[in-house]
């Protein structure tokens, strides 16, 4: 098995890079080339270095940044779809790193705005940690009219992403999946990382009683585009009952086409906890392997 989640656990797969992980015993009849020699003059027993760069598996970690995920407005004081998204990757950052693994990043929105490759250090564990609160610091409250009319164009992004990563990685992508471009197209785009053996968990982030149960007071109010900055009029009560319809249609394309490809679906509500999100994902690997 090439990688999956499954609990803490360490790598079997060590490599021999640059960073140094710990010292084994030495096989008799295996390569000489990594003893350590200078433990051998102190010992008189043979241990060979490990190094940590080659890892059992690569995940690379895909946010939405789009002025949609910002939702609902930040002003308002509560988690937007992006807050959770940051955090959750997080949380899985920090269960890859305590078994090994190497981790990822890539920001896109219109376009992408930040790639880093997969490796297990520290350092770029940090440095992943400092870019992510850097983007929430960018969203904060104070600044949320400059990252407005951000569109997504995840579909073309998806197929560039696909061919720029190493073969057979972990594939993380959060996203609220509204995209004004064909559905079709961003789905292809998924069926080319799969192409590419890689494998796909995709987060659906989404505020279950606003944007599908369309849980809003019964009063005259004002939609904004928050991508396109289109505006409408409507009371809630006039249009429920059809939104409701259609939105659980096109939701329900969405986790069908997802099981028809065979990709990993993680339906994401902001308003759950991070724990009631994450712990059926990782049981349920579990059970697989």
């Amino acid at each position: 098995m090439e990688g999956f989640i499954t609990g803490l656990h360490r790598s079997p797969y060590h490599g021999f890079s640059v960073e140094f992980a710990e010292h084994r015993h030495y096989n008799p009849g295996e390569s000489t080339r990594h003893i350590d020699w200078k433990l051998y003059g102190r010992t008189d027993k043979f241990f060979v270095k490990r190094y940590e760069e080659e890892t059992n598996l690569r995940a690379q970690f895909i946010i939405d940044t789009s002025s949609s995920m910002l939702f609902p407005n930040p002003d308002r004081k509560a988690i937007s779809k992006l807050f959770f998204s940051v955090y959750t990757t997080a949380a899985m950052m920090r269960l890859l790193r305590r078994q090994r693994d190497a981790v990822g990043l890539t920001l896109f929105s219109s376009d992408i705005e930040r790639t880093t490759p997969s490796k297990v250090s520290e350092v770029h564990s940090q440095n992943l940690f400092a870019e992510m609160t850097r983007l929430l610091e960018r969203t904060s409250p104070g600044q949320v009219k400059e990252n407005l009319n951000r569109p997504t164009h995840a579909a073309v992004i998806m197929h560039q992403l696909a061919e720029m990563y190493p073969k057979r990685s972990m594939v993380v992508l959060f996203t609220d999946m509204l995209d004004e471009s064909d559905p079709e197209e961003l789905f292809s785009a998924l069926r080319h990382f799969r192409y590419n053996k890689h494998e796909v968990i995709l987060f659906h982030v989404k505020d279950h009683k606003l944007e599908e149960a369309f849980d809003f007071p019964n009063r005259p109010h004002r939609f904004v585009d928050m991508e396109t900055g289109r505006a409408i009029r409507v009371n809630p009560a006039e249009i429920r009952t059809q939104y409701r319809e259609k939105i659980s249609r096109y939701f329900s394309d969405i986790k069908l086409r997802c099981g028809q490809f065979d990709i990993d679906f993680v339906e994401a509500d902001i308003r759950q906890d991070f724990r009631e999100v994450l712990l059926p994902l990782l049981i349920k690997r579990q059970k697989l392997f």
